[in-house]
């Protein structure tokens, strides 16, 4: 199995192109980079980091919000991976930074998440698009101390609880049967284990709504404390970099058993 150190080398290797090209590009990479706790100099971030920015921030000029009924219609998993990203790799006091969480806030709908979708009788957010942001906000304000990019991935959190995290109010079954399948990296996808994250994130994890998501979670640990997963890539969208499948994904092991680390710990002081 390849070490942290060896996939942050080669995610280093800042391919040219469009920062989006799915799963190759400079967004993509950055996240990753971030989700592994590396310590790199700034100066080895600096080409990715000018080329998301330079992407990302014309983009938030009101004359490129498409708002439909008063809400804003964005793909908010964009900027929050890159939010995310820029808070965890020491871009937080960055005004471009600032800038990409004011448009989040700007955009985020009234049941606390975030949607894509056009048509005007869209009246709930996105998971998909919801999650996401709110971990990059919360991850900023973890950086910053900013309530307001707190309260707001709180209220995110809220969202996702109200639903047991994966449950349709309605029927009780699961929304959709990915999000309870354990997948790294999420790229701008929901599962249980995204959402728990931002659970964590926000100091939810000891809310009893989220033992449904815990247990799945739990069940994908096998006897060697590693987890199964599945991957979003294909062979002709492939990753960025050979992290490894199922119970080889380090991130994905790494990141499953910090939650359960820290539900754990909620338990113990509940």
């Amino acid at each position: 199995m390849r070490s942290k150190e060896d996939l942050v080398a080669a995610l280093l290797d800042f391919p040219p192109g469009h920062p989006y090209a799915k799963w190759n590009g400079t967004h993509w990479r950055l996240v990753e980079i971030a989700d592994s706790g590396v310590p790199v100099p700034r100066s080895r971030l600096e080409r990715g980091v000018e080329s998301e920015l330079t992407w990302l921030l014309p983009g938030l000029a009101p004359g490129r919000v498409l708002r439909v009924a008063g809400r804003a219609r964005r793909h908010g998993s964009i900027e929050g991976n890159a939010v995310y990203a820029l808070s965890r790799l020491g871009y937080a006091s960055d005004d471009r930074t600032s800038r990409l969480v004011d448009a989040l806030l700007d955009w985020q709908w009234p049941d606390g998440g975030w949607n894509c979708d056009r048509h005007p009788g869209a009246w709930r957010s996105s998971f998909h698009e919801s999650a996401i942001p709110a971990l990059g906000l919360a991850s900023y304000a973890a950086a910053t101390g900013a309530t307001a990019a707190r309260r707001a991935a709180e209220r995110t959190a809220e969202l996702l609880l109200e639903h047991r995290l994966f449950r349709s109010t309605s029927t009780h079954e699961a929304i959709h049967p990915s999000w309870i399948v354990l997948h790294y990296p999420s790229y701008w996808h929901y599962d249980v284990l995204i959402g728990l994250r931002l659970l964590a994130a926000v100091g939810r994890l000891g809310d009893p709504r989220a033992s449904d998501a815990v247990d799945i979670l739990e069940r994908a640990r096998h006897a060697d404390g590693r987890f199964s997963g599945r991957s979003w890539t294909s062979s002709r969208q492939p990753a960025a970099v050979d992290r490894g499948r199922g119970r080889d994904n380090l991130l994905l092991n790494e990141l499953a058993a910090a939650v359960l680390a820290q539900r754990a710990g909620a338990a113990g002081h509940g």
